[in-house]
C-alpha cells in the first residue's frame, strides 16, 4: 500500500465492496423455470415478464454508481482517519451492500396491487444511505481530516446533500404507502437528474 496515502486499505475494501453489490444486482434477473418456452413467442414474453426486473437493476446501478463516484470524490478531500469515519464509512457500505434486497423485491413486486412494501423499501434505503453520507462528512469535519480550506467546503456541500437525501426520500417511502408506482418513477427520474449532474461536474 502506498504510504502517501494512509486510506489506500480503506479506499481498497470500499471499491471490492461497491463491486461485490454490482455484481450481486443482477444475480436474480434470470426467466422463471416454471415458464415453459417452446417458440420464439414464448421466448419474447419469458423476456417482457422480467422487464420490471431489469429496470429495478439498471435505476439501482446507476444509484450504486453515483454512490461510488461521490465516496470516491469524497476521499479526494481528506489526507487523514479516525476510527469514527471507519466506522460512518461502514454504516455507508452497509447501506450499498443491503440495495439488492429491495431491488429484487422491486423487480418481482412493481406492477402489482401490492408495490407498497418493495417500494417503501427501495426508497427507505436510499434514505439511509443519505443518512450515512450526513455521517460521513460529519466525521470527517468533526476529526479535521480535510485536506485544506476547499476541502472544507466541499464536505460541506456533501453534508447537506446528504441531509437532502435523508429528508427527500423518508417523505417519497411514506408516500409510497399510497401511491408506489408514482414514487418510483420519481426516484428514477432523481436518480437520473443525479447522474446527469454528476456527469457535468468538474472535480479537480
Amino acid at each position: 500500500m502506498s504510504i502517501g496515502n494512509p486510506n489506500s486499505r480503506l479506499e481498497a475494501f470500499c471499491d471490492g465492496v461497491f463491486a461485490i453489490a454490482l455484481t450481486l444486482l443482477i444475480i436474480d434477473i434470470k426467466i422463471p423455470s416454471t415458464i415453459e418456452i417452446n417458440n420464439t413467442t414464448d421466448l419474447w414474453l419469458a423476456i417482457k415478464h422480467i422487464i420490471p426486473s431489469i429496470f429495478a437493476f439498471v435505476l439501482s446501478f446507476i444509484i450504486i454508481l453515483i454512490t461510488w463516484v461521490n465516496h470516491h470524490n469524497s476521499f479526494t478531500l481528506i489526507n487523514k482517519s479516525s476510527n469514527t469515519f471507519i466506522y460512518a464509512n461502514g454504516f455507508l457500505l452497509l447501506t450499498v451492500v443491503f440495495i439488492p434486497f429491495p431491488t429484487s423485491l422491486l423487480g418481482e413486486h412493481l406492477l402489482t396491487d401490492h408495490a407498497s412494501p418493495a417500494v417503501i423499501l427501495y426508497t427507505s434505503i436510499i434514505a439511509f444511505q443519505g443518512l450515512g453520507w450526513v455521517l460521513l462528512s460529519g466525521a470527517s469535519l468533526k476529526s479535521n481530516l480535510a485536506k485544506n480550506e476547499k476541502a472544507i467546503s466541499k464536505i460541506k456541500i456533501n453534508l447537506r446533500n446528504g441531509y437532502v437525501t435523508f429528508l427527500t426520500y423518508s417523505l417519497l417511502a411514506i408516500l409510497s404507502y399510497w401511491i408506489p408506482l408514482s414514487i418510483a418513477i420519481i426516484t428514477t427520474f432523481t436518480m437520473i437528474f443525479w447522474l446527469i449532474y454528476g456527469l457535468k461536474l468538474k472535480h479537480e
